[in-house]
This record gives structure tokens, sequence and C-alpha cells, in this order.
């Protein structure tokens, strides 16, 4: 018998922190805590996926902010036990953190493609009437980084000389040209998809797109919202978001056809068979795109 696949441990794995730290509960009444308990259609489909996933825990569901870090916290989790076991298809030296707190340390200002907005912060913070002329759009704090340290010569040149002095002086991989480590992908994590959410994601996306210098980083969105047409007020279009990853897609479709399959079922269909919607164990393989 073959031992199961890394990458579906790990997902299990994934799974399994946010059942233990109570993210995903159960709640007296049968409602799911990512379920919106005025959506029966919501009901069914997140109760679905908790059994599914094995929930035996009963209970409230956690205050909003304290789920939403302890889903970012399990998602960041899931590529540091992922990503890097395919350094032998991405190599390179990556680092991968939740980001904490929202100001100018926390946010996308350290990265080479983006180290330009300190500067800019300064000018504001020296002129405030530059705020009302700049507004804060290019205060980026995104939820969980993947970032790549710049390579030195020595790991340049170690096959034969590739570069000196002379040549490729301004190339953004050289540690000897900037310090800056490269920001290689952006993940944002909504455990639900109420109100505003799925639109903030995408104006953080197109922050990224429209402030950076040089090469745009993955933009991926990761949640936990059971209802597909929540999740496709963010997934369909192009432009912005990569894809939209789904904290357990095969389930979800389970509890769509389930439910009766019906308008639902072609509209999730509709996100998957167009690449915008896919399953979380598929992020770390598309970062190594």
């Amino acid at each position: 018998m073959e031992p199961e696949a890394l990458f579906a441990q790990e997902r299990s794995n994934f799974h399994a922190a946010l059942l233990n730290g109570g993210v995903l509960t159960v709640n007296d009444a049968g409602v799911a805590s990512n379920a919106d308990s005025g959506s029966k259609a919501s009901k069914s489909y997140a109760l679905h996926i908790a059994k599914a996933l094995k929930s035996e825990t009963v209970a409230e569901r956690l205050a909003g902010q304290t789920s939403g870090g302890q889903f970012e916290q399990a998602c960041c989790d899931f590529l540091r036990a992922t990503f890097p076991t395919l350094d032998h298809l991405r190599p390179g030296a990556w680092s991968i953190s939740k980001v904490g707190g929202r100001g100018q340390s926390a946010g996308v200002a350290r990265y080479e493609q983006y180290a330009h907005l300190v500067e800019l912060n300064e000018a504001i913070e020296s002129n405030p009437s530059l705020r009302s002329i700049l507004g804060t759009g290019y205060a980026i704090a995104p939820d969980v980084v993947v970032s790549r340290a710049p390579v030195t010569d020595h790991e340049i040149n170690i096959r034969r000389p590739l570069v000196d002095d002379t040549v490729a002086t301004r190339a953004s991989l050289r540690a000897s040209g900037q310090p800056h480590p490269l920001l290689h992908a952006v993940v944002s994590c909504k455990w639900t998809l109420r109100s505003d959410r799925a639109q903030n994601a995408r104006s953080e996306a197109l922050n990224l797109i429209r402030n950076r210098k040089g090469r745009l980083p993955h933009i991926a969105v990761v949640t936990g919202e059971p209802t597909p047409a929540r999740i496709s007020s963010l997934a369909l279009g192009t432009g912005d978001i990569d894809c939209v990853y789904h904290f357990a897609l095969p389930e979800l479709i389970d509890a769509v056809h389930a439910d009766g399959g019906g308008d639902t079922a072609e509209l999730l269909d509709t996100m998957i068979s167009g690449n915008r919607l896919k399953d979380i164990a598929d992020l770390p393989l598309d970062l190594a795109v």
C-alpha cells in the first residue's frame, strides 16, 4: 500500500487545525461557524462540509477577528508545510509569513517591488496635504506573504561565471544590487465573504498591481465561504486576482449536489472549469509556476 501523499496529509492537518482551534464548529442549532444563519442554502452547504470534515465540536462561532486571524495562521502553516517541498521545481531561499498588524512595517514596502512606497509615505508624513491627493491606496498590508531572498553573485556563478561588476548590475535578483526580499505571492485569507469583504480583497489586488515597480507577485484568495454565489462575486472576472482557493472544494461540490444542484451547481462548475476556483491543495503548486 502506497503512503498517503504529503499534500493530502497536510490538507487534513489544515482542516484539523481549523476544527481544533474552534474556527470550524457547529452550534446547538446545527449551524456551522462559516454559515450565514439567515441563509438556508449557506447553512445547508456549511453543515455538509463540517460533517464531511468530521466536525464534532459544538460551540458558538468565534468573534470575526479571532476566527479570521486563526484562519490566516492555518493557511500560512499549510503553505509552510507544502510549498518548500517543491524546491526541486522552484528553488530559492523562501520565507512564508503571516503579516501581523497594519502599520507600514507590516506592509509590502519591505519588498523590492514596493520599496519606493517608503519614500512616498515619508513624503506624505512631511506634507499631509498630499494625502488628499494620493489617498491611502498605497498602504497595503496583506494576510500571508511568500517572499524570496535575493541571491549572491557566488550562487549565480556556481556553475560558471555568469555575472560580474560590469554586467546585469540592476537585476532585482542580485543581492549585490539591492537588499530587499522579492515578493513572490500575496495570499488574502477570508473565512467568509460577507458584506464588502470580497471587494476589499479585490481592491487590495488592484493596489498591488498599480503600485508595483517590477514583477507582479502572485495574488490569491483563500476562503471558507460555503455559498457559491458569494464566492462568484470574487472569483468571476479576470485582471486582478489570480484565482480563488476554497478551503474544502471537493466537500463543497458534494454539498451543492446533495442539496439538489441546479443553478448553483452550474455556477460552481463555471468557476471551476474556468480556472477561477480551486482547492487549497492546488495553491502551493500554482505558486511554483
